[in-house]
């Protein structure tokens, strides 16, 4: 029997893709408009405000849907407001039945009122160290910091360096967001050779609206671990009539080298990444085994849940819990956590809890 989502949203989950100021609830972001006298919200209504910032991200262009960020961040810019977003992120993801999350957001765009970098990343710690925690103080979650610098800003060493001061304190890696076209990933290379030189962790958002060079020089120019989408990887395949695929060499290295590609189908479709769900590149990317991870990216913009990305694949692809439980371990083989911690996850949690539901199922 396909999985159902009652029971997707029970089995321990692993999201690395997700974004701070794209997951408020609505009703947060009007409640903060008001108390820091923020006007330019199209309406003042939990329930309509959801809807226009879902609809405003149909538009099928990065760019329109980066502009939804402006009412998130204007509401962000105070330790108490930052605190609180990302306290219920911790929350709404346990709620969901995540386990493990690496959570992003660019400090730089938080310190309009005045606080410094250091202010803005403590906040947010704080705030995923309280909602991370159940009514009798029993973690529910772990949630793990992506410091992202923006591509179009020349801050990204900066941040970086800001990232290894806290990795100790929960930063566990660094990342780059924003618009592709224009604006390279190799634009700071400066950022990404700190990292390295300092064994940090670095994901790059690449492969999303931009095509192949963009994949190509994240990975050979600047070294990430990760690429957020990687979506038009498939741009270096080819699918023959009997379904056999060839592989370019870009696309063998990154399958071959095992690097993770975060996909955010939802957000895809948004962007014009994806035409369908059921026409995404992930499943032709899983079948060829490539090490695919799924996750919600924005999860106020997409009206989503990683436990309903997961029910979209379903019933798209007809995948079962054995191929759930695939993503998931995929994920957290991928997260920025000692490999010690991951494994205890893995077969600790994530593989007994989808034990658990296949039997009952």
């Amino acid at each position: 029997m396909s999985p159902l989502l009652d029971d997707i949203r029970r089995v321990p989950k692993v999201l690395l893709h997700d974004h701070l100021d794209g997951g408020l609830r609505a009703e947060t972001i009007v409640e903060l408009a008001r108390e820091s006298d923020y006007g330019r919200l199209p309406t003042g209504d939990p329930d309509n405000l959801r809807e226009w910032f879902e609809e405003a991200s149909d538009s099928g262009s990065l760019e329109r849907y980066l502009e939804t960020f402006d009412h998130t961040v204007a509401v962000m810019q105070t330790r108490e407001s930052l605190v609180r977003v990302a306290a219920e992120c911790a929350q709404d993801l346990a709620d969901d039945g995540v386990v493990y999350a690496e959570v992003r957001f660019a400090p730089e765009q938080h310190t309009t009122r005045g606080l410094s970098l250091d202010q803005v990343v403590e906040a947010v710690l704080d705030g995923f160290a309280q909602g991370s925690r159940g009514p009798g103080g029993q973690p529910r979650i772990r949630v793990g910091t992506l410091l992202t610098a923006m591509r179009h800003q020349a801050r990204s060493r900066e941040i970086a360096e800001l990232a290894v001061r806290y990795r100790d304190g929960g930063v566990v890696g660094f990342d780059i967001a924003g618009a592709e076209a224009g604006y390279p990933p190799t634009r700071h290379l400066d950022a990404f050779e700190y990292l390295q030189r300092e064994n940090a962790h670095f994901t790059i958002h690449a492969g999303e609206a931009f095509g192949l060079p963009s994949i190509w020089q994240a990975i050979q120019w600047c070294g990430a671990d990760r690429l957020g989408h990687g979506v038009r990887i498939i741009d270096d395949i080819s699918v023959a009539g009997d379904g056999s695929a060839k592989l370019g060499r870009l696309a063998a290295y990154v399958r071959d080298k095992r690097i993770p590609l975060e996909m955010c189908p939802t957000s895809n479709l948004q962007t014009g990444a994806a035409t369908s769900i059921a026409e995404h590149p992930i499943g032709l990317l899983r079948r060829l085994h490539f090490r695919v991870t799924v996750n919600t990216d924005n999860r106020l913009m997409s009206s989503t849940t990683l436990a309903l990305e997961f029910h979209k694949l379903v019933q798209a692809f007809g995948y079962g819990w054995d191929d759930l439980q695939w993503f998931t371990v995929n994920a957290m083989k991928s997260a920025f956590i000692p490999f010690d911690e991951r494994l205890a996850l893995i077969n600790g949690v994530i593989k007994p809890g989808f034990a658990q539901i296949k039997w009952q199922s």
